[in-house]
């Protein structure tokens, strides 16, 4: 069970850039250590909302698959972003890349003659599928909503077939979907599928066939068309939120330079993936801000009455550019990989292009050093998170009749 008001946790996407989240959250899972001096309640999940787009709904489905032991739940994503190579996610073989690349080619120079080929994506995203099955045990998921461990999951993707942003969500109890003017809401039984379709990045990786209210249809990335990411967690009733982006809130102003270069196709596709990834949060941070602020004119009475609440948020992005480090380690990706983004203008060492490869640097070298950074810039924000993360009441009167002696008498969870 958990405490009113319920507490959510909201992760974007990102893809490579995800493992900073994870750094985020072994940060939270150290500073419960140092609130909690009960073994039962370090177990328990802070979080009863979770929100995951694209790579964040991977790493939030880990911990929701794990919310009977949050400390391990963690731990579990901890070593699997540590020791990440890109081929767990994507072929990198030569003869994958050439064949999608021979594919691509063809359509773009004899669409016309080629069009049976019909090329997918850049990326073959197939051996994702294997690692989530691994990750992400989505069967624990429903015995582990019914025993409270986990109020509800929310897994957020984008419909080719009708243009819709979807937000398809597993919960305890029933919670009325909700339909504003483009996202839309799905109450459903969450599977891999669901994964593969939130993260796959527009022409990167290929889309994932899912069914909604009895159609079969296409979705890519979540973040596409997300005008509101903190929406989901919201609708599904928390009202106090940990948001962890994967990329700067505030980006500093790079010197103005005249330069007379066309941008490479690196630098366009960044830049794209930047404004999907990064621009929507941004925003709905700063209207939800917008709305606390207005809700504090508001007398008490008022709010009372107001169909709006407030929202406590604690918000967490990387204090670093992620494009600076991705640059140091380009020469990490396989070389066959290494050729594709020179292809586009990508150089090891260089911010310029370096953008598109740090969604796709699935190397330990690169994760490791944004879990560091996840971890410092988590426990930077120490003393607003244990306010956030103090037991409840009810919390230590459990632990507490625990210690005295007394057991769970359900049956523990496969």
């Amino acid at each position: 069970m958990h405490a009113l008001p319920l507490t959510g946790l909201v992760l974007s996407g990102g893809g490579a850039r995800a493992a900073y989240q994870v750094g985020v959250l072994r940060a939270i899972a150290r500073i419960r250590r140092e609130l909690q001096v009960d073994s039962a309640s370090l177990a328990s999940n802070p979080f009863a909302v979770i929100s995951g787009t694209s790579a964040g709904a991977i790493n939030g489905a880990g911990l929701a698959c794990h919310a009977d032991d949050f400390e391990a739940g963690v731990e579990r994503l901890v070593q699997t972003w540590s020791a990440f190579r890109a081929q767990q996610v994507y072929r990198c073989d030569a003869l994958g890349l050439l064949t999608n690349g021979l594919r691509w080619m063809g359509v773009m120079s004899m669409g016309w003659a080629m069009r049976r080929l019909r090329p997918r994506s850049l990326l073959d995203n197939s051996p994702l599928g294997a690692l989530l099955r691994e990750l992400v045990p989505m069967h624990r998921l429903p015995t582990l909503l019914a025993r409270r461990h986990l109020h509800a999951l929310a897994i957020s993707a984008s419909s080719y077939s009708t243009s819709q942003h979807v937000t398809f969500y597993q919960s305890a109890t029933p919670i009325p979907a909700w339909v504003r003017t483009q996202p839309i809401a799905a109450q459903t039984m969450l599977v891999h599928e669901h994964l593969m379709a939130s993260s796959a990045i527009p022409f990167i990786f290929p889309a994932t066939r899912l069914h909604h209210e009895g159609r079969g249809g296409w979705y890519g990335d979540g973040s596409m068309r997300q005008s509101s990411p903190l929406s989901p967690a919201i609708h599904l009733g928390a009202r106090r939120l940990v948001v962890i982006g994967a990329g700067r809130m505030h980006q500093p102003a790079d010197e103005v330079v005249d330069d007379a270069r066309y941008p490479s196709l690196a630098q366009v596709a960044g830049h794209a993936m930047s404004s999907i990834f990064l621009d929507a949060l941004s925003a709905d941070i700063e209207r939800m801000q917008r709305v606390n602020r207005t809700l504090e004119m508001l007398s008490p009475e008022q709010r009372t009455s107001h169909p709006l609440a407030p929202i406590d948020a604690i918000i967490i992005a990387p204090s670093q550019r992620l494009d600076d480090i991705a640059a140091r380690h380009v020469h990490r990706l396989p070389r066959p990989v290494q050729l594709l983004l020179r292809s586009t203008g990508v150089r090891d060492g260089q911010r310029q292009g370096a953008a598109l490869a740090s969604y796709l640097l699935f190397e330990s070298a690169y994760t490791q050093e944004l879990i560091e950074l996840g971890e410092q810039d988590g426990m930077a924000q120490r003393e607003a998170l244990s306010a956030l993360l103090q037991p409840s009441e009810f919390t230590v009167a459990r632990a507490a009749r625990r210690q005295a002696g007394f057991r769970d008498s359900r049956m523990p969870l496969a």
